[in-house]
């Protein structure tokens, strides 16, 4: 075991220790996940959530409803989330692009290799790095590491950012260092979420963290 991977378990097990599972991502199924990766980007969750209780009150959380609905009424159904026209444009985009390669058949798409699919996300208008490999973790249940504005913060204050600041090398230190295992991703992902937005906030709050006794600035906002 390298020092690198030993660090990160130990920053895994302070975190878990100290937020217990978050059985993260909350859906009924794995289109529900995909909705909520493209409507979440720049959106707070509880808002994203009032986006999806929308569309299921509307009979449209389906990629053949999503197909059918006109663009606008789809924007007004995502109000809540913000930046609803373009996340609608989004949305649509993701269920034509099923419709045509798939015949509309999302088991299809997520039974390809995690390389194959990132790369057929990544073709959709609006997805990104981080959304396609949300969806890929989350939904498609493959082990690809999630990085985010929250992983970033976090890796930075610890002292473990790597030299080259893009998503890739992020990700590849976890990669990298850690087992391939999509439970251990998934769970260590949701946990640096989870503490970016209580304890590693912009402006931390050092004398709550559970990572404090390894954490290069500790104290630093106290």
């Amino acid at each position: 075991m390298t020092a690198t991977t030993e660090t990160l378990l130990q920053i895994y097990h302070r975190l878990l220790a100290c937020y217990g599972p978050q059985h993260w991502w909350p859906a009924e199924d794995a289109f529900e996940v995909i909705v909520g990766a493209i409507l979440t980007q720049s959106a707070a969750w509880a808002n994203v959530e009032k986006a999806i209780a929308n569309l299921k009150a509307a009979e449209t959380l389906t990629p053949q409803a999503l197909l059918a609905i006109p663009v606008q009424e789809l924007g007004t159904l995502i109000h809540a989330c913000g930046y609803y026209n373009a996340k609608a444009r989004k949305l649509k985009a993701f269920a034509e692009r099923l419709h045509s390669c798939y015949g509309g058949d999302l088991k299809r798409l997520l039974e390809e290799d995690a390389a194959s699919l990132r790369q057929w996300l990544l073709r959709v208008h609006g997805i990104g790095e981080e959304t396609a490999d949300s969806i890929i973790l989350y939904a498609a249940k493959k082990p690809v590491f999630v990085v985010d504005a929250y992983t970033r913060r976090v890796l930075h204050r610890l002292g473990l950012a790597p030299s080259t600041d893009s998503y890739g090398a992020f990700q590849a230190l976890f990669t990298e260092n850690l087992p391939r295992d999509e439970a251990l991703y998934n769970e260590y992902h949701a946990l640096l979420v989870r503490h970016g937005k209580e304890a590693c906030r912009k402006t931390a709050r050092c004398s709550q963290c559970c990572l404090r006794q390894v954490c290069q600035q500790a104290g630093a906002f106290d």
